[in-house]
């Protein structure tokens, strides 16, 4: 990859934890998140050892997501497609769950605190999925494609 497309990747990654962390953040303030923290925030805390504010595990969620953004892009540049993304997405939900999850102390796919961990992780896992492919669309552009991914063919 070049240089500018490097850092497109990076842009990409940043607009993609910015988006998810707003989503998870509303959900949270609105009380509709069956998370019982941030994974971020909760992760920050566990290795500090102590309670930090939000902002810190939301760095820790934007490093995290535009990492994994990045690594999609290096990894399946041209290639960027759907399938793809959620393979990766699916792969790092179960990664959550079986590494992170237990980490912050919620138990094994997070059944110490319910079984509601695995369905918001799934659900912002499918989310990054979602973003990742669909900015891909517009920051990496398929030769013969519109950045909708529509060809001019009928």
């Amino acid at each position: 990859m070049t240089q500018r497309e490097w850092g497109k990747a990076i842009a990409l990654g940043l607009i993609n934890g910015i988006l998810l962390a707003v989503i998870m953040v509303t959900l949270k303030k609105s009380g509709l998140s069956p998370m019982p923290a941030p994974l971020g925030l909760a992760f920050a805390d566990t290795i500090s050892g102590r309670h930090l504010p939000l902002p810190i595990g939301l760095l820790f969620h934007l490093a995290y997501v535009t990492f994994w953004s990045v690594v999609f892009v290096a990894l399946f540049r041209p290639h960027l497609t759907f399938a793809r993304a959620a393979m990766l997405a699916a792969g790092l939900w179960i990664f959550a769950l079986i590494v992170f999850v237990p980490i912050v102390g919620w138990g094994m796919l997070g059944l110490k605190v319910g079984p509601q961990i695995i369905l918001g992780l799934f659900i912002t896992h499918s989310l990054f999925c979602i973003f990742v492919w669909g900015l891909c669309r517009v920051f990496f552009p398929q030769p013969g494609h519109h950045a909708t991914g529509i060809s001019g063919q009928t």
